[in-house]
């Protein structure tokens, strides 16, 4: 199978999704995915949490470990195929709502939508 570049760029989503297809995955049928964001305060995690649910995005809010000096986390749940425009996308808007807060993207996860 040849890569396409413009589907599946030299990056860290291109090679992921290019992992994922290449694995089987059928990267058109839609699932949840999780994408995190990560704080060093509980209330600016808690604003960051607010504004999405105004927007009526499913999250979760949790005590986070894996880096030092940001102990809080918000995971979004979007619902979506697995794209580079969706997935890039949705990390850019997460990347910039979170800047007022302080919040650092932390990364996205998905479920093979073949393997449910």
């Amino acid at each position: 199978m040849q890569r396409n570049e413009e589907l599946f760029p030299h990056d860290n989503v291109g090679n992921a999704l290019w992992e994922m297809l290449t694995a089987g995955d059928d990267l058109t049928k839609e699932r949840e995915f999780e994408f995190s964001v990560i704080f060093s305060e509980q209330s600016q995690a808690l604003k960051f949490g607010q504004l999405l649910l105004e927007n009526n995005q499913k999250l979760s809010f949790c005590p986070y470990q894996g880096e030092e000096g940001f102990p809080w986390e918000i995971t979004a749940y979007p619902f979506m195929a697995a794209s580079y425009e969706n997935i890039a996308a949705y990390q850019e808007l997460l990347t910039t709502s979170a800047e007022p807060f302080a919040g650092k993207y932390d990364g996205w996860y998905c479920l093979d939508a073949s393997k449910k």
